[in-house]
Formats: structure tokens, C-alpha cells, sequence
């Protein structure tokens, strides 16, 4: 395996600074692995201890032996020293979770830090002040945040990197509340060693990841940052969210990761020229990573609606016209054939107007009409569960004509509980679906600039 490699197929872990009180991290780090499933040997270290949660603990990383990946939660001050020792070990990878760093102003320490991990260049080091890893599909969960305060996501397509830690703890939350799947989570903090360019250029050969969703602070190495960006997103859509684009948010991120914020005009240029899907928001870096992860690209702008809530597409067509995509509108050969099951009364224009009299047979007939039919390029579904006529088989309907993959398909659908468990079993096949027309759009327009950037798409 390569370096980078350890921190997500690791078959041994130390985690240095375990202990037997519920309230210390390494505590929670402990529970955190056995709970995630991690199927390799689990080392606890600790001087003091004899056992914790009935695993042997030992007294150094020298007395456990050999280990690809370190854990270290222990003080700030005896950081370098523990360095050091995996170092001599010949550890292969190291998350250091403790803070107290640049990002606190305490330079001295943050200097011995350094020069202990230049000793050992092949030794590569996440952090420190960082939550370091979760890799769902491999049992590896470095986070010390407890399961019963914080939701893990399903496996996914996505792999995500943030700087921040809270923000990234907070949208792996948010996210396995929606059913949203990531493949692999990495939090680098003040990124010592690895970092967003170390990530992206990993991520962009890893066989699992199909987008990369980035939250960032700082742009310290702008030249090796754009460089690799514009040669990753050839293949791999980038989706990015900057934080300190203004001036108290700049002076917040300095205090918070030791980073340097940049100018705000600089960056977008930096994001722009590098081909990277910007996101203003956390709602939106999902949405746009969610698309461009579970859909083909688009071969051009025109969008098929196909609902049965005419309110809904209006406010679907407003959002396609000003995002500057367009409407599409099938052959009337196409429309005549639709005609033939839907109601007297449903409108089949440039919008297709199931109405609240819907079945899972129209839907099911206007899909396979749109994936045919030359003058669409994407689908936009929405679909109002509490209509009387629509059973729960639409659900497998659209999950089978999404695994073709023959053109982009999008749910929209907003209601209670009853269309939420609907949303959660497409999202678990890696249907996108939002609550709202606009949220969608967006993301679709994404996908189109990313396919005319790639040459897919025509103007």
C-alpha cells in the first residue's frame, strides 16, 4: 500500500492516549472503532492502564509493536516526543487529534512538531487539531464525537475533506440524517503534513470516489492548489465550499486552523480557472456532490418536467429559466402516445401535468418517453406522494430507470414522514432527491457545466 493508503485500510491501530473514562477522547476514539465495525487489531496505549474496554493496553507504540496507523490524543506538549517514537516504529500513518498548535499561536510546540515529522518523511501525519478519518465501508472511525450524539452516514460515492472539523462533524450529521452516502471523510486541520492537495490528488485515484466534496479556510500553496485541481477535475468533479470570504470570517479562520483565508476574489478565480463546482452553502455542497456523483453527464440544457403538482412546476420552470438551462418539449409523436393513459385533463406541453390523479403507469410511461425522446437532455421528477392514486411501486420504478443510466434523473418531493422514507430509500440507491424545485435546478445546472467543461455537453 501506498502511505495515504493507511489511513483508510489500516489492518493495525494504536490509539495513543486510550483510556477507561467515558468523558476522555481517547475513550470515545476506542468505542468509536469497535463500534464502527473495524475488523483489524484494535491496540490500546496508555502507561497507566492494563486493560481498556477489555483490550490489552500497552504502555508505548515500541512495547505494541507493529502498527500502520497511530491515533494520538495526549497534550499538545507531548506530541513531538510520541512522534518520535512511531517514527523509530517505522508507523506508517498518524492522525494527531490533539490541539493546542499554530492554530492557538503556540509556535514553539508547532515547530517541534515539525521537526519531528521531518525525520521521518515517509511517515505522513494528518493534522494536527484535526478529527481525522471515517471510512464506513473499513470500520475506521477516528472521530471523537460518540454514535448516540453524532449520526454516521451510508457508504456512498462521495469523498468529503474538511479543514474544520466541527463544520465537517456537523455535515456528516446532517448528511446521514438525509441518507446522503459518503465513501470516505478525512478532517486535516491545520494540515502540517497532508493536505487538500495531498487529498484531492488522492482521492482522484481512488476506484470508490466519484466526486470531491472540499471545505476549506485557508489556501496556503495557491500555485500547487490550482495546479492540481485543474489536472484532478479532467476526471474527478471537484465540489468546493470556502470559508473567511470576509474579513472577521478571515481573522476567525486564523485563530481557528492557523490558515491563512486569502483574498475572497482571489480564491473564487483560483476555484474558477481550476474547473471546481463552487457551493455557497452546506445544503448546496451536497446537493451539487450528489448530482454529479450519481448522474451521467448531460448532453445539454433542455430539462423534462414531469410532475403531479402543477404549483411545483411553476416554481421548477422559474428556476430552469434563470438558471439558463431550458425547458424541454417532446415530439408530439411522443405526446400522443402519453396522451393515451394520462387523464382528459392533464397538461402535456413543455411541462408534463400528471396531475393529482397520478399513477405509477404514467409516470412510468412519461419516463420511458423522456429517456427516448431526442429534445430532452434531463429529467426533473416531481413527485407529490400524498395524492390517492400513486402507490409506493413509483419508488421502484424510478430507482430501475435511474441504474440505466441513459440520461440524468432527479426527484423533487416535500411533504411529512411518509415522503421522507420514500426520499431515504431512492437516496440509499443514489437517487438524488430535494424538497424543493430551486435546490434541484441548481444542481442540475452544476451537472451541465461540468459536462460543457468535459466536452459533453453542447451550449
Amino acid at each position: 500500500m501506498k502511505g495515504m493508503d493507511y489511513f483508510f485500510y489500516p489492518k493495525t491501530v494504536a490509539i495513543i492516549g486510550a483510556s477507561e473514562k467515558e468523558h476522555k477522547i481517547g475513550h470515545v476514539i476506542m468505542q468509536n472503532m469497535i463500534k464502527a465495525g473495524f475488523k483489524g487489531k484494535l491496540i490500546p496505549i496508555n502507561p497507566r492502564e492494563e486493560k481498556i474496554l477489555g483490550k490489552k493496553c500497552f504502555a508505548s507504540v515500541k512495547e505494541a509493536g507493529k502498527t500502520d496507523l497511530a491515533v494520538i490524543a495526549v497534550p499538545a506538549k507531548i506530541v513531538p516526543k510520541i512522534i518520535l517514537e512511531c517514527g523509530k516504529q517505522k508507523v506508517k500513518a498518524v492522525i494527531i487529534v490533539s490541539a493546542g498548535f499554530n492554530e492557538v499561536g503556540n509556535m514553539k510546540i508547532t515547530k517541534e512538531l515539525f521537526l519531528a515529522m521531518q525525520k521521518f518523511p515517509k511517515m505522513r501525519v494528518l493534522g494536527p487539531n484535526c478529527l481525522g478519518v471515517l471510512h464506513v465501508k473499513k470500520g475506521i472511525d477516528t472521530l471523537f464525537l460518540p454514535y448516540e450524539r453524532l449520526g454516521r452516514t451510508p457508504h456512498g460515492r462521495i469523498a468529503f475533506a474538511s479543514q474544520s472539523g466541527a463544520v465537517g462533524s456537523t455535515l456528516i450529521d446532517w448528511a446521514s440524517m438525509k441518507s446522503y452516502g459518503i465513501n470516505k471523510f478525512v478532517s486535516f486541520g491545520n494540515a502540517l503534513d497532508v493536505n487538500v492537495t495531498d487529498l484531492m490528488n488522492y482521492f482522484d485515484e481512488d476506484k470508490e470516489t466519484k466526486v470531491i466534496c472540499l471545505y476549506m479556510e485557508g489556501l496556503e500553496e495557491g500555485r500547487s492548489f490550482l495546479d492540481t485541481a485543474k489536472k484532478v477535475t479532467k476526471s474527478t468533479p471537484i465540489v468546493v465550499l470556502k470559508g473567511g470570504v470576509t474579513e472577521q470570517g478571515k481573522k476567525a479562520a486564523v485563530s481557528h486552523t492557523g490558515s491563512i483565508a486569502g483574498q475572497s476574489e482571489v480564491v473564487k478565480a483560483a476555484f474558477k480557472q481550476g474547473h471546481m463546482v463552487e457551493a455557497e452553502s452546506f445544503e448546496q455542497l451536497f446537493n451539487f456532490a450528489r448530482v454529479l456523483a450519481n448522474e451521467p453527464l448531460t448532453k445539454g440544457k433542455k430539462i423534462q418536467i414531469i410532475t403531479d403538482g402543477g404549483g411545483y412546476a411553476v416554481l421548477a420552470t422559474d428556476s430552469i429559466i434563470k438558471n439558463g438551462l431550458e425547458l424541454s418539449k417532446m415530439s408530439d409523436k411522443n405526446l400522443e402516445k402519453l396522451r393515451k393513459v394520462v387523464p382528459v385533463h392533464a397538461e402535456l406541453k413543455e411541462v408534463i401535468d400528471l396531475t393529482g390523479d397520478a399513477t405509477t403507469e404514467m409516470y412510468k410511461k412519461a419516463i420511458e418517453l423522456a429517456l427516448k425522446d431526442k429534445n430532452v437532455d434531463m429529467i426533473l421528477l416531481i413527485v407529490l406522494f400524498p395524492v390517492p392514486m400513486l402507490n409506493k411501486d413509483i419508488v421502484d420504478e424510478i430507482i430501475k430507470f435511474h441504474k440505466k443510466q441513459i440520461k440524468p434523473i432527479v426527484v423533487v418531493s416535500a411533504s411529512g414522514k411518509y415522503t421522507e422514507k420514500q426520499k431515504a430509500i431512492m437516496e440509499k440507491e443514489f437517487v438524488p432527491t430535494f424538497s424543493f424545485p430551486k435546490n434541484a435546478v441548481e444542481a442540475l445546472k452544476a451537472l451541465y457545466d461540468y459536462s460543457l467543461f468535459k466536452g459533453k455537453a453542447k451550449r
